[in-house]
Parts: C-alpha cells; sequence; structure tokens
C-alpha cells in the first residue's frame, strides 16, 4: 500500500489548523487594516444592510472549524457606529463599507439571492470563508460588487458551497484574489455537493479580471483542459487548482509568469505535460505541487536552482531519468521532498557531495523509487526529518541504527522492501513522536518483544501500524498498549488465535488480517468495533456462521472481506440504510441460501463478490438498482432460471459480471444485452481518460487484493493488478444452459475486454458485429453448436490476445492475417469442418471470404447510453504498475486433449 492513504487523516488535521491561522485566511485576502481611525461614521442604509445580513443567519459553534472562531456579528449593534463593528471597515473619507471580514464566525444558513449583502456597492473585500451556508449556491449579484479586489468564499467540511459558480463572477474585473477552495476531510464523500465552474466562466474571469494576483479553486468541479488565456495573468502570485478534474495538456507558459510564488496543481490524474526548462525562471517559487496527474519527461536541471522553493511535490506522475544528490545542494529552503511513484533513477551518491550540507528537509518521499541497496547513509545528516517514506524499493541489509536517533520522526514506513534482522521493542522506544510505522510487506523483520512489554516505554501515540510479512507466530502483545491506534496491518503472518483484547480498541479503522492461520469462529465481539472501515480476514481457517451484525454494527464500513475461508450458513439478512459499505467479498467459503434483498440498501455498493460458495437462488436483477455497483461475481454457485433486467433494474455502472459455473438456462435475447449497456463507450473522449480511481482518505484503497480471475472450462484466467483491472471491462456466462443465437447487438458492447460464452448451448454463428469490439483482448466462444464461417471482420481486432473457437460446428477457412497468425491450433480444434493453415485440413477447395462491412451501424445509438467512469476502490492501486492477463498455457495442449477425450 501507499503511505498516501495512511496519511490523508494526519495530513488534512495539520492542515485544519494551518487553514485557520491568521496568516492563511489572508493569504487569498491583502486587507487593510481595520484599526483606521475613521473621520465619517457608517451611512444608515449600509448599516441597516449589515443588520439585515446578520439577521438571516443564526450563531452555531459547529458552523465554523477554526477552533478560534467566535460570532463577530455579536458586536453589531444598531445604536452602535457600523464602523466599528467587528470585521468592518469604512472609507476614512467616504464612510462606506470597503471590507467585511467575516471568516469563521460560526454563521448557519443560507445564501440568500435577494440578500441586502449585494447593496453593498462600495466593498472592495469581503470574506465569508468558514462558515457554514447549508449547500447553497453562490448568488449571480455578486456581480453588483463591481469594486470588489478581494473575495473568499473558501470553506471546509461538508456542509459547504454548492452548485454552479455563477457567470457573473467573471463581471468583477477589478480582482486581485479570488478564492473559492473547499476544504474537506474525505474528498470522495458522495453526499458532498461540490461547487461547479464552466470552462466559460472561466475563460470570462480570466479575460475580464486581468489583476488577478491569486486564484484559488482547489476541489471545485472545472471538467476541462485548463485555458492558455491563464499565460496572459502576468500578475500572478498563487495558482491553486488542485482537484479539480482539470484534464489534457498543461500551457507552458504558465512556468514562465515570473511573479509565481505558489503553483497548486495537484491530484487531476489526467493533466498531462511536461516540465520546460522555463521553469527555472520562477526565481520566487517558494511552493510546487503536481502529485498525481500525468506529467512526464526529465525534472529539468533548472528546476533545482529555485533557491527559495520550499515544497516540492512531484509524486504520483511519470517522471524519469536520474537525479543525482548534488542536485539538490542548491535548494537551501528545501522543507518538503516528495518524488514517490515516478520512473526515477534516484540518487546515485557523488562520494564529493557535502552531505552536511543537505537542505532542512523534514518531509522526504521516495516510496516506489527504485532506490536498491542498502539504506542510503546520508538521510542521518537530516536531523530536522519528521517523515520519511522509503516503502516499495528494493533497499537490503539490515534497517540502520541511525533511523532510531531521528527523534523528530513521526511517520517511518520501510514496508515493501528487502530489509532483515531483528527489531528490538526498545529500539523503537526511542521514536516518541512516532504516529505512524510501517515495518512489513517483503521484508523478513524479526520482532523480539521481551517478556514484559508493559515496562517498554513505547510510542504509545502510533495510530497506524503496518506489520505485514513479519513472522509473528502469536498476536504482538505490545499492541495492547496503544491506545490511539486506529489501523493495524498484520497480514501474511502465520497467527492462529486473536486476543479477547483486540475488541476492546474501539478507535480501530482499519483492521487487516489476511494470510494467516487464524482458526475458530469469528468472535461476534467483532461488531464492538463500530468505528470500523476496513475488515479483512480473508484467506484464513475461520470456521462457523458469519456474526449477523457485521450487516448493520456499523455505518463507517466500507470494506468487508471473509473470502477464502471455511465459512458456513447464510450471509448476514440485514444491511441498514444508509450504510457505506463498498465492497463485500465472502467468496471461496462453504455458503449457502439466497442473496439477502436487504442489499439493496447498500447504495454506496461498488463490488459484490460471492464466488465459490453454494448459494441457491435466481438471478438478482434487483442489484441493478444500485447505482454504483461496478462488479458483480456470483461464479461457481447453484443460481439458476433466466438472466433479467427489468426497467428499473439497469445495472448503471456495471463493468464485470460473472455468472459462470451456475445453472442459468434462457435464451440470450437483446433485452438482456441491454442490461450491459454500461459496457458502451458513448463518446470518443472517454477512450481518453485514465479509469478515476476513489481515492479517499481511507487506508484501504492502496491494499492490493488477491487476483481477481475468471474461469474457463474448468482453468482460472488471472487478472492481476490493480491496474489492469482499472480498464477492465468483462462478461463471463461461460458453463451455464444458455442457447439460442448470440444477438448482434452484443457487438455493441465496445468497451468490452474479455468476452467469454464458453461451454454453453449457442447455435447459429458468430456474429459479425463482434469486429466493432475495438478494446476486446479475451473471446472465448469454445463448446458450443456455433455454425458457419469465423467472420473476416475479427482480424480487424488488433487488441485481442486470446481467441478459442474451438469444439463447435464452423466451416470454412480460418482467416490468416492480422492477430490470427498468434493464435494456437488448440484454439479451431474440434471444429471437423474448418480449414487453413493452422490445422491438418489445408482449403484448396474454400476461397477465401472478401471482408464485409459490419451489418449496420450502431454507433449512432450508442450515444445515448451512459457514460463510464470506473471509480475502483480497494482493487490493488498500486504504483502504476500494469499487468497483463495471466492466462500463461491455461489453455495448454494437455487440457484440450483432456477435454477432446471427455467429449
Amino acid at each position: 500500500m501507499t503511505l498516501m492513504g495512511l496519511l490523508c487523516s494526519l495530513a488534512l488535521s495539520t492542515q485544519f489548523l494551518l487553514l485557520f491561522s491568521s496568516s492563511l485566511f489572508t493569504n487569498c485576502l491583502s486587507l487593510n487594516d481595520s484599526t483606521t481611525t475613521h473621520h465619517h461614521e457608517c451611512h444608515q442604509h449600509e448599516s441597516n444592510a449589515l443588520l439585515s445580513f446578520k439577521q438571516s443567519f443564526i450563531i452555531s459553534k459547529y458552523a465554523s472549524y477554526n477552533p478560534f472562531s467566535y460570532p463577530k456579528t455579536l458586536s453589531w449593534i444598531p445604536t452602535t457606529d457600523c464602523c466599528l463593528w467587528d470585521g468592518i471597515e469604512c472609507d476614512e473619507l467616504t464612510g462606506h463599507v470597503i471590507s467585511i471580514d467575516l471568516s469563521s464566525s460560526q454563521l448557519y444558513g443560507s445564501m440568500d439571492a435577494n440578500s441586502t449583502l449585494f447593496s453593498l456597492v462600495h466593498l472592495q473585500s469581503l470574506d465569508l470563508s468558514d462558515n457554514d451556508f447549508n449547500h447553497s449556491q453562490i448568488p449571480a449579484r455578486i456581480g453588483h460588487l463591481s469594486q470588489l479586489r478581494h473575495l473568499n468564499l473558501s470553506q471546509v467540511g461538508e456542509t459547504t458551497l454548492s452548485g454552479e459558480v455563477p457567470t457573473q463572477i467573471s463581471h468583477l474585473s477589478n480582482l486581485l484574489s479570488l478564492d473559492l477552495r473547499i476544504y474537506i476531510e474525505q474528498l470522495d464523500n458522495p453526499f458532498i455537493n461540490r461547487l461547479q465552474l464552466k470552462e466559460s466562466t472561466l475563460r470570462s474571469l480570466i479575460q475580464n479580471s486581468t489583476r488577478l494576483e491569486q486564484l484559488c479553486l482547489d476541489f471545485v468541479t472545472i471538467s476541462s483542459s485548463l485555458p492558455h488565456t491563464l499565460t496572459n495573468l502576468t500578475s500572478l502570485q498563487k495558482l491553486s487548482f488542485s482537484q479539480c478534474e482539470l484534464y489534457g495538456e498543461f500551457p507552458i507558459g504558465i512556468f514562465s509568469l515570473a511573479n509565481l510564488t505558489s503553483l497548486n496543481f495537484a491530484e487531476n490524474q489526467n493533466l498531462q505535460g511536461t516540465l520546460p526548462a522555463s521553469i527555472g525562471n520562477l526565481t520566487n517559487l517558494a511552493y510546487l505541487n503536481l502529485e498525481d496527474n500525468s506529467f512526464h519527461g526529465e525534472i529539468p536541471r533548472s528546476l533545482f536552482g529555485l533557491e527559495n522553493l520550499v515544497t516540492l511535490h512531484l509524486a504520483s506522475n511519470l517522471f524519469d531519468g536520474r537525479l543525482t544528490l548534488d542536485m539538490f545542494l542548491k535548494l537551501k529552503m528545501l522543507n518538503v521532498l516528495e518524488l514517490s511513484f515516478n520512473k526515477l533513477s534516484l540518487f546515485s551518491q557523488n562520494r564529493d557531495v557535502n552531505v552536511t550540507i543537505l537542505p532542512p528537509i523534514q518531509t522526504l518521499g521516495l516510496g516506489w523509487c527504485n532506490l536498491a541497496g542498502e539504506v542510503p547513509t546520508w538521510i542521518m545528516n537530516l536531523t530536522t526529518l519528521s517523515f520519511l517514506d522509503l516503502s516499495r524499493n528494493n533497499l537490503q541489509g539490515e534497517i540502520p541504527y541511525f533511523f532510531f536517533r531521528l527523534e523528530h520522526l513521526t511517520v517511518l514506513d520501510l514496508s515493501g522492501n528487502l530489509l532483515e534482522g531483528q527489531i528490538e521493542l526498545d529500539m523503537l522506544s526511542k521514536l516518541q513522536k512516532l504516529t505512524i510505522l510501517g515495518l512489513g510487506g517483503g521484508n523478513k523483520l524479526y520482532f523480539l518483544e521481551g517478556k514484559n512489554t508493559s515496562n517498554i516505554t513505547f510510542p504509545s501515540q502510533i495510530q497506524s501500524l503496518i506489520l505485514s510479512s513479519c513472522n509473528f507466530v502469536h498476536f504482538p502483545n505490545f499492541i495492547q498498549h496503544l491506545q490511539e491506534l486506529t489501523d493495524l496491518f498484520i497480514s501474511d503472518n502465520s497467527i492462529k488465535t486473536i486476543p479477547s483484547w483486540l475488541w476492546n480498541k474501539t478507535t480501530l479503522q482499519t483492521l487487516e488480517l489476511s494470510n494467516n492461520l487464524l482458526m475458530g469462529e469469528i468472535s461476534p465481539f467483532i461488531c464492538n468495533l463500530q468505528s470500523l472501515v476496513y475488515l479483512d480476514l480473508s484467506s484464513n481457517n475461520l470456521v462457523g456462521m458469519i456474526p449477523s451484525c457485521l450487516g448493520s454494527f456499523s455505518q463507517s464500513l466500507q470494506y468487508l472481506s471473509l473470502a477464502g475461508n471455511k465459512l458456513t450458513g447464510n450471509i448476514p439478512q440485514t444491511y441498514v440504510k444508509g450504510n457505506a459499505l463498498q465492497l463485500i467479498d465472502f467468496s471461496s467459503n462453504k455458503l449457502y441460501g439466497q442473496l439477502p434483498r436487504a442489499l439493496v440498501n447498500c447504495r454506496m455498493l461498488e463490488v459484490l463478490a460471492v464466488s465459490h460458495n453454494h448459494f441457491n437462488d435466481s438471478f438478482p436483477f434487483w442489484l441493478g438498482s444500485l447505482p454504483k455497483l461496478k462488479v458483480v461475481s456470483l461464479r461457481d454457485n447453484e443460481f439458476h432460471g433466466a438472466i433479467m433486467c427489468p426497467l428499473k433494474y439497469t445495472f448503471p455502472q456495471l463493468r464485470i459480471m460473472d455468472l459462470s459455473q451456475n445453472g442459468f438456462s434462457m435464451k440470450l435475447t437483446s433485452e438482456i444485452i441491454m442490461c450491459f449497456k454500461s459496457m458502451i463507450i458513448s463518446n470518443k473522449r472517454q477512450l481518453e481518460f485514465k479509469d478515476e480511481i476513489n481515492y479517499s482518505g481511507n487506508l484501504f484503497l492502496d491494499i492490493d487484493l488477491s487476483s481477481f480471475s475468471m474461469s474457463n472450462k474448468g482453468v482460472v484466467m488471472d487478472y492481476l493488478g490493480g491496474q489492469y483491472l482499472h480498464h477492465m471491462v468483462a462478461i463471463d456466462l461461460s458453463s451455464n444452459k444458455i442457447y439460442g443465437e448470440i444477438p448482434d447487438i452484443m457487438g455493441s458492447l465496445n468497451r468490452l475486454v474479455v468476452l467469454n460464452l464458453s461451454n454453453n448451448m449457442f447455435t447459429g454463428s458468430i456474429p459479425s458485429s463482434f469486429g466493432k469490439l475495438s478494446n476486446l483482448e479475451v473471446l472465448d466462444l469454445s463448446l458450443n453448436s456455433l455454425s458457419g464461417n469465423i467472420p473476416q471482420q475479427l482480424t480487424g481486432l488488433t487488441f485481442l490476445d486470446f481467441f478459442n473457437v474451438s469444439f463447435n460446428n464452423l466451416s470454412g477457412p480460418i482467416p490468416e492475417n492480422g492477430q490470427f497468425l498468434t493464435f494456437d491450433d488448440n484454439s479451431f480444434e474440434g471444429n471437423k469442418d474448418l480449414c487453413g493453415i493452422r490445422l491438418l485440413k489445408k482449403c484448396e477447395d474454400h476461397p477465401k471470404l472478401p471482408l464485409q462491412k459490419p451489418d449496420g451501424d450502431q454507433d449512432s445509438e450508442s450515444g445515448s447510453f451512459f457514460e463510464l467512469y470506473w471509480m475502483v476502490i480497494l482493487i490493488g492501486y498500486g504504483g502504476g504498475l500494469v499487468a497483463g492477463l495471466a492466462l500463461g498455457n491455461a489453455f495448454a495442449i494437455d487440457v484440450f486433449r483432456l477435454l477432446e477425450k471427455i467429449f
């Protein structure tokens, strides 16, 4: 797993404290001193307008996040001069109100479209940040405040401003700073209505407000490319567009805006481009954050000459090239260096580099950075270091002792390396500020607890602990003394029992105990852990029934996996409304009965896997009402009857449907195919995007599941690696009793990557419309009664990697071009009338078929189908590694010889 998930809550907590300091709230505002002596009293109509505005809100201490917030409007008394009210400033000469600062004033209520606030036409500065406007919209009348120079409507939490930013905001041609940022602890919360800014409004704003110095739009949905006219704002000092769903090429002209001090385009994912050498001209730049985008190419050497740079955050991109330690010596102010998740070759240390003059780095992120050999010794010179991530590299040898002298460390992640040796608890006791410790995952470490762990002053404030693959044979006793523990990862050990004291750790949000030797029943006391977000007990030896409370004990639980055990009985029948479950995996157990209809209450569910059990039920069409459901795996059970899709149950976001090895019996109709219409690309732009990753602050998002697999005649095809699953679209109906012809309309499912219809009773011909399945990589039609020719149109499937039509009644020549030249002979055997160079039977008497156009053109009708971005949670977000189909020799000759004997 990455460290990003682990640190989300910690980072946001720190951000909140910083956010509400006086300096930050004036970061996008430059207010004048409110203590200036006033020569004129406030105008009565302006005083009345302010009082009317005050009356439209109530005071609530929960409306502001700033711990130092207070209700400024309490000083607004009608009998006093409004120019003396808290948060109000008037012009010295005219007496008009020119500045309102109600930041963190505990205001609760809706922003009235006809508010008297907008009659204060002399306003030059307006700050309403950190109040609760109850999801109301920014009124269009904001455009009446034509004198505004500074506007701050930034919000915190889930009760933010929402709706579309009015076009009238672009009328504020005198603006110097605009801040509409949103700060939210759980960024993927589906109940948050984000602000939306149309590209046309953004362009108008840029065109009209040419004096802008600070433009802050973090977490405002823009969903467009960046206007190149941004480069015309030559006065820009701060530009912040984090998490705005931007895409396309980044305008490199921005790197020539010489006044920039802060540049933040983090977490747009589909924003791409290179860093030009001209970035070296930004001599005032102190903050650069391009995290989690698609930037590529080498990092220009000119960047390392920016002597004022304090934060350099380039993690989770596609940067490559070689960086050496001496390149960083000029960055004398550098405090944060984050390069994790790139393709860089890092830090081959020059012998003549003076490591005692390294920058004062406090945060160092080098996870997934191709580091090899022993842990770099120059790290010991970073005496102010508080955050160190060296995870997922190839570091070897023992953990150096100097780590335990870095007394300011709050985060230490060494997981996923090749480190070895012993870890003594008293060594860790020196790191008394430690809150996150990662030592597992690939390392060969041994913990020496000692006989009495209660006497060891272990860092009791640890919140997250990663101890996977640490050779534990019993549950570590020292964990009992960690009173603030929220996240525990202790998978891939040899633990047999869970101590009863664990069920008293009610602060736990993550409990990962997969791939151990756990025996016995799941304790019902597990449901004491009502704060759980992630629970994984998969791949153990657990028996008995699933505790009935697991469907309803926690409103926060999102990930529930009990796969790969020996559990029996029914699954929980109660799932409360409003639950947060996103993944349920009960596969590979001995469960039976029916799927509970109460699963329809899981409105956030994205993955449901119950394969390899004994469920006896009809097709659960009612799952089609779940708006986010993307993966359904019912493989290898006793489901039966017809597959149907009534009008209200349309599976709007379905990406993978595995119904193989059941007893479904029906004719495959066009109506059934339309159950899968989310597998149709309705416009070309969908192909240009990375699939979104549901990247919240929840730790489970970065944990790799075991392979997702689909079976074929008893041979399992594994689809390894989350990055492959991000584009996986699959239908597997194999090994059922489905009959009739394959409908032509199936060729319209042009997002399909895998289609397996093998081992059924299909008749008729292979639809030529399959030639439209341009993303198809696997097509298995074997073990049916198909007849006719192999359509020549299939030769146009350039991604087709596996093809099997064996044991049918096909005839005529096998196509001899395209991908068909790569397929094994076994792909065609068992068809006595097929001929071609790949078979013993040649085609002397069979003329080659001319290439025919597909029947009909269904592209026009596909435009009406749902656009799909698969926001995959949980499944293997792992550092940009893309693993293909692990087919290997799954269809080797001996398998087919065995099948030939059977059939």
